[in-house]
C-alpha cells in the first residue's frame, strides 16, 4: 500500500523543521536513508514507524546529537549547531532521564536556563506547567518514570521555543497525565508552534496528531493525515500495519 504525500508548507508558510536527503549509517547498518520531509507550524505532527525504523536516529540528527553522513537536518533554516541559544528555538525531549540524579529538578532546570540566558523566573513557570512545583527541590534521581517524564517536558519548554520535539511524551504517565500531555500539545500547536512527537503507540498518536510522518527501514513511507491514512483500511492501526509490514524489524505469526 502506498500513501502519497499531500502535506507540506502552505503557500507563504515556511516549514520550521526540514530534512533533506538525510542518510545515516552505523557500520554496515543503514539507519536512515535519503529521508526528506518538512514539518510546519500550527499542527501536531506524529512521527511513526516500527522498531528499528530510524525514528530516534532522525530526531538525534535534527537536534545535533548525531551528524548525518549525507543530507541536511534544519530547524528554522539552520543546523541545530548554528543556533546561538538553541533552547530558545528548539525544545526537545529524547530521553526523559537525561539529568544528574543528585540534582533537584529546579537545579537541573536552572543550570540549563543559565546556559541559554533564560530568566530564572521561567524555571518556576515551567515547573508549574508540568505540575512539579511541590517536588521542585527533590533529587531528580528519586523521581518515578512519570515524574521524570514531566521534568523532561519542562526542559523542552524551558526556552519558550517555537519548535517542540518530544519522543514518546506519554511514556510512564498515568491516565490523568496522558490527558494532560494531550491538552498541552494541542495548546502549543494552537499557539502556532511546531510540534513533532515520535511514538510507537498508534492509538495515542491518533488521539493527538493532525498529520503523520510514517517511516520504515529509514525511508519515508507516507506524509499524510490521520483521516487520510485511516481511510485506506478498516482502522488506523490496520492501515499502519499494512503500510509498514514489509519494513518491520521483527514479525511474528499467530499460533
Amino acid at each position: 500500500m502506498t500513501v502519497h504525500s499531500t502535506r507540506g508548507s502552505r503557500p507563504g508558510e515556511r516549514a520550521t523543521i526540514t530534512a533533506r536527503g538525510l542518510t545515516k549509517q552505523y557500520g554496515r547498518t543503514v539507519a536512515v536513508q535519503d529521508l526528506s520531509f518538512a514539518v510546519r507550524p500550527g499542527v501536531i505532527t506524529g512521527f511513526l514507524g516500527p522498531n528499528g525504523a530510524g525514528k530516534s536516529t532522525t530526531l538525534r540528527m535534527l537536534i545535533g546529537l548525531d551528524q548525518p553522513d549525507a543530507g541536511q537536518a534544519l530547524v528554522n533554516g539552520r543546523r541545530y549547531q548554528e543556533l546561538r541559544r538553541p533552547l530558545r528555538e528548539v525544545g526537545a525531549m529524547l530521553e526523559a532521564k537525561s539529568f544528574h540524579p543528585g540534582r533537584s529538578a529546579r537545579a537541573h532546570l536552572r543550570a540549563l536556563a543559565v546556559s541559554n540566558a533564560i530568566p530564572d523566573r521561567r524555571v518556576d513557570e515551567v515547573l508549574g506547567i508540568v505540575g512539579l512545583e511541590s517536588v521542585a527541590r527533590r533529587r531528580a534521581g528519586t523521581f518515578s518514570l512519570g515524574m521524570a517524564q514531566r521534568l523532561g517536558i519542562a526542559v523542552a519548554l524551558l526556552g519558550d521555543p517555537g519548535i517542540v520535539i518530544l519522543d514518546e511524551p506519554a511514556n510512564g504517565l498515568d491516565p490523568e497525565g496522558i490527558r494532560w500531555v494531550r491538552g498541552l500539545l494541542r495548546s502549543l500547536a494552537a499557539e502556532g508552534r511546531t510540534v513533532l512527537i515520535s511514538s510507537h503507540l498508534i492509538s495515542e498518536v491518533a488521539q493527538t496528531a493532525d498529520e503523520l510522518l510514517v517511516i520504515g527501514q529509514g525511508r519515508l513511507l507516507a506524509h499524510t493525515t490521520v483521516a487520510e491514512l485511516s481511510a485506506t483500511a478498516s482502522s488506523l492501526e490496520d492501515a499502519f500495519f499494512r503500510l509498514t509490514e514489509s519494513a518491520s524489524e521483527y514479525t511474528g505469526r499467530n499460533a
